[in-house]
């Protein structure tokens, strides 16, 4: 005998409830601006919880027309995987569903008992439901639902499937506006990058455009441009940097990448394996990555676009070699979209042919006089001719002024005046200022105590080194009174010998210890190195109460009753012309030193009246010196009682004599060498 019981109708509301929760999610879901993968999985998931179904597919069209699955529940449980025919009926009745376009209830094990026609192949109830827009069936939703279920309570499976499917359309729709949005915008940077590329006939400006609008077209975060100059590549171009250091690690790097890449004529793409790449890229490319640490790198060779016409129509096109090789970098991200490759690929096509228009019309023998002489027409016609000549003549003239006219060449340097005799007080140990004793411009001794430090971690070892050393000696007494006292065996008195022996060397040990510590303690006091005058500004302000290093300068004494010099910084660059005057004087005999050339200099405090000095020490190699780069330190000897102040560190303003040459060269001298370094760079 079996009672029927009545639903709970609490729990029959709550059911319900749960249900409108799920649907509201749903809908809050088709709102939102999420990727299609996310929102069909979190669809599928609240559809399959609220009809408490086995599970579910989500099934999307893609881009060749066909249906693609896109996220599934409990598939395995309708055991379609485990047979090709099953997958085949399934497949057919999936595509039915998406031509009729209308939802639809398939009971477990139905269909024809042709092999060709669509079935139901599962021991499950599939429920199908398409997902609309108004272009087309983007996809059909499958709820694999229990069979037991009544005729009735089946159909409001299938109008609840409908009414889900027509929020997954919502979503679709919006899915697709912007997805015709990014394009629409995509279409209209295209159009402008295509038209800025190409309106520049110069190879460098093109370059730096296909860099700058490139990067903004693919949305990557680097994009460079390498151009092909004999067998190597060199950047021209990068994007977000008018000026960049082509000597730097890293552009000397991407060179030798773009080198290696279009050695091979083949794209590279690097996200991490270089299982598949040629040895010499996978090495150039390890080489790069190490010092850039991008995630992706993408380097394609540019070629010139394939032309129509051929000699031989029967031979295969010829492929030319690139002349050079556009580069893209993704800094953070290692993945690469599909729409990131395809922008790519247009980008570099039409990079090809700008660079390459360009490249060949510079190309063209003596474009530039070319381009000046059909500008400067006017300057030949009958009227103007006489001006011109009249012109000519006078820059003639002037030209041969410059070059034959003599002049005395000097090199405007930068310097100070400094006392020779001068010492930087160091710090010998670490630790904070406690005390200051001393002052700008004070008068101190040799050995006279300038500063104090504390380092609490000294004294706090000190103190333990001190009471280990007590403690070990009242450990020694101890075991001595224990052999003279009692009566022990021999195996006794032995042992405490043993131990008397160990806690005596323990004891030496504490003893080197402290001296050393000792010694430490009193490199906390900073004594001047030699007598003289403070001449660091505002040491309370810059020490007091600081912590200080081992070896950090704290302050220079320095002689001002000595001899001074100026301290001159040459830049590298200009050591050549130095060289050269003190060949000069060695070949006259002007001077009996090789290297005492002339020196004329003002002081930024008197402005108003020159002095003279003569070279007396020049430093072997050079130094970085803050931003003016790289600078050899050369020493002029002075004569101090000529000068009206002495203030160490005080500005000077320098010219070295060089010699004698043509006034032109004196005046143009570093455009001289800017040619002579281009010509060897190039040729």
């Amino acid at each position: 005998m079996s009672t029927e019981q009545s639903l709970d109708p609490q729990l029959i509301e709550q059911t319900k409830q749960q249900i409108r929760s799920l649907v509201a999610e749903i809908a809050q879901l088709s709102k939102e601006d999420i990727t299609p993968q996310e929102f069909y999985q979190e669809f599928l998931t609240r559809v399959v919880s609220a009809l408490a179904a086995i599970g579910g597919a989500v099934w999307a069209r893609n881009d060749d027309g066909r249906l693609a699955l896109q996220y599934q529940i409990n598939l395995q449980e309708t055991k379609l995987l485990e047979s090709e025919d099953a997958q085949a009926k399934h497949g057919r009745l999936l595509y039915k569903a998406m031509q009729t376009g209308e939802g639809v209830l398939v009971p477990p094990n139905s269909g024809h008992g042709d092999d060709d026609e669509a079935a139901n192949p599962t021991n499950f109830l599939v429920v199908l439901g398409p997902m609309k827009t108004d272009l087309e069936v983007a996809g059909v939703l499958e709820i694999f639902q229990r069979a037991e279920a009544g005729p009735n309570t089946q159909r409001g499976y299938l109008r609840f499937v409908t009414q889900m499917c027509d929020l997954a359309a919502d979503y679709l729709k919006s899915h697709q506006l912007r997805h015709f949005s990014d394009r629409q915008v995509m279409w209209s940077q295209l159009e402008d990058f295509t038209h800025m590329v190409h309106t520049a006939l110069d190879p460098l400006e093109t370059a730096y455009t296909i860099a700058n609008e490139g990067r903004r077209l693919i949305e990557c975060d680097r994009v460079s441009v390498a151009i092909r100059k004999g067998s190597k590549c060199t950047i021209e171009a990068v994007s977000g940097q008018d000026v960049f250091d082509k000597r730097s690690n890293t552009v000397r790097l991407l060179g030798k990448l773009a080198t290696a890449v279009v050695a091979t004529g083949e794209t590279v793409w690097y996200t991490g394996d270089t299982s598949d790449m040629a040895p010499q890229v996978e090495d150039a490319i390890q080489e790069y990555v190490d010092d850039s640490h991008s995630k992706t790198v993408a380097v394609l060779p540019l070629k010139p676009p394939k032309t129509e016409e051929q000699d031989d129509p029967d031979e295969p096109p010829k492929d030319e070699a690139p002349f050079g090789a556009l580069i893209i970098e993704q800094i953070e991200d290692s993945r690469i979209p599909q729409s990131m490759v395809q922008r790519v690929e247009v980008v570099a096509r039409h990079s090809a042919t700008a660079l390459g228009n360009s490249l060949e019309h510079n190309s063209l023998f003596l474009m530039p006089v070319w381009r000046t002489i059909g500008k400067a027409k006017w300057i030949v016609q009958a009227r103007t001719l006489p001006k011109t000549i009249s012109i000519s003549v006078a820059v003639l003239l002037v030209l041969l002024g410059l070059v034959v006219w003599p002049a005395d060449f000097e090199i405007n340097v930068k310097g100070t005046l400094e006392p020779v005799q001068r010492h930087d007080v160091f710090a010998r140990i670490d630790g904070v200022v406690k005390e200051l004793d001393v002052r700008h411009g004070d008068v101190v001794k040799h050995g006279q105590v300038l500063a104090r430090l504390n380092n609490t971690d000294l004294q706090v070892a000190l103190e333990d080194v001190r009471g280990r050393r007590l403690t070990t000696m009242k450990q020694i007494l101890s075991k001595q009174r224990e052999i003279k006292e009692g009566r022990l065996s021999v195996e006794d008195r032995n042992r405490l010998y043993g131990e008397l022996a160990a806690l005596q060397q323990q004891y030496k040990s504490l003893e080197t210890q402290l001296v050393l510590y000792e010694e430490k303690q009193r490199d906390l006091d900073i004594v001047s190195p030699a007598g003289g005058r403070i001449v660091t500004w505002d040491l309370y302000r810059r020490l007091i109460h600081r912590p200080v290093q081992r070896g950090q300068v704290l302050m220079q004494v320095a002689d001002p009753s000595g001899d001074w010099e100026l301290e001159l910084h040459v830049p590298d660059d200009r050591m050549g012309f130095i060289t050269q005057g003190q060949a000069e004087l060695r070949q006259k005999g002007e001077n009996e030193k090789a290297d005492a050339l002339p020196v004329t200099y003002v002081l930024a405090t008197d402005p108003d009246q020159e002095f003279e000095g003569t070279v007396k020490e020049m430093h072997l190699s050079a130094e970085v010196r803050g931003d003016e780069g790289n600078t050899v330190l050369i020493k002029t000897a002075i004569d101090k009682e000529k000068l009206p102040h002495l203030r160490p560190g005080a500005t000077v303003n320098a010219k070295i004599y060089c010699g004698r040459c043509a006034i032109g060269y004196v005046w143009f001298h570093d455009l001289v060498s800017w040619v002579h370094r281009l010509w060897f760079r190039f040729f």
